[in-house]
């Protein structure tokens, strides 16, 4: 052996590269149109800023690292301005992968000002077997401001002959109206969740899940526009409106299925089709 090599020590456990990133943006009403004003990104969290033609500019925000998984921090965040609107989305599905050594964790922030709007929209995230994701979006509505939000989530890829017999999530969610609540929620998801899976109030035969919020002044009437929407086969959704917002749940055996559904409802409500990343247009026209 060539004198002084280096030699490994197997009794320290090996430090993993792990991925942080942060990205941000404000938007304000300028001259009539809503216009981004600042824009921040650091490590492998990144904001496009795609031609959009439409009242609102469109920004997808993407991970790089292609995936999150024990250690991993990513965070995004938005500021809308008075009378200003904003629709946000992800370019692709996030995934949460094996996790050996804690969860990862996502945040999401948004403050939406007086009379603004806000469409965030993210694509499904997609927890695979052993995945540790801990979530938390918070979000603060003005005066007059209103919010559409989209979450979904997939265990696996049943496409790939996945099935997911264990996972952890903690997504917990925050929706304020000038500091007070308007609606708070928290879902987990745990490895006891699945060895209880086979009832509907869990999951029953489906792998995918998902929640719509539409929040702010009138939004309950919102509740019966949805009642008026076919549901297809594959998807199991129901909706109920009160005090300022309308929710929308619904689970799925073919993620799909859900998302034409899910663009639907959101055309029904806003009159705004999904963003072009989701790639539902053609299927929706």
């Amino acid at each position: 052996m060539i004198q002084g090599a280096l030699q490994h020590d197997k009794t320290q456990p090996v430090a993993m590269q792990r991925a942080r990133g942060s990205a941000s943006l404000a938007v304000a009403r300028l001259r009539g149109q809503s216009r981004l004003v600042d824009l921040y990104q650091s490590g492998s969290a990144k904001v496009m800023l795609p031609h959009s033609h439409g009242d609102a500019p469109e920004a997808v925000f993407l991970n790089t690292s292609g995936g999150l998984t024990s250690g991993d921090d990513l965070q995004f965040a938005m500021s809308v301005g008075p009378g200003a609107a904003l629709t946000a989305t992800t370019q692709t599905a996030e995934r949460a992968y094996l996790a050996t050594g804690g969860p990862a964790r996502m945040t999401v922030r948004a403050d939406v000002a007086a009379a603004a709007r806000l469409d965030w929209l993210p694509q499904e995230t997609i927890l695979f077997q052993g995945a540790h994701l801990l979530r938390d979006t918070r979000i603060d509505l003005g005066t007059g401001a209103r919010l559409i939000l989209v979450e979904i989530v997939v265990l696996g890829r049943r496409a790939m002959g996945e099935v997911v017999t264990h996972a952890g999530l903690t997504d917990r969610r925050q929706v304020t109206v000038n500091g007070r609540p308007l609606w708070f929620e928290a879902q987990e998801l745990s490895p006891e969740t699945f060895s209880r899976s086979g009832g509907a109030a869990i999951l029953g035969s489906a792998h995918v899940f998902a929640t719509l919020a539409f929040c702010g002044p009138g939004t309950e009437a919102a509740a019966d526009a949805l009642h008026g929407q076919p549901v297809p086969d594959r998807v199991s959704a129901a909706a109920s409106g009160w005090n300022g917002r309308t929710l929308l749940r619904a689970t799925a055996t073919d993620l799909w299925a859900l998302k034409l559904y899910l663009g639907q409802a959101v055309a029904r409500l806003t009159g705004r089709p999904l963003p072009r990343v989701w790639q539902l247009q053609g299927a929706l026209s």
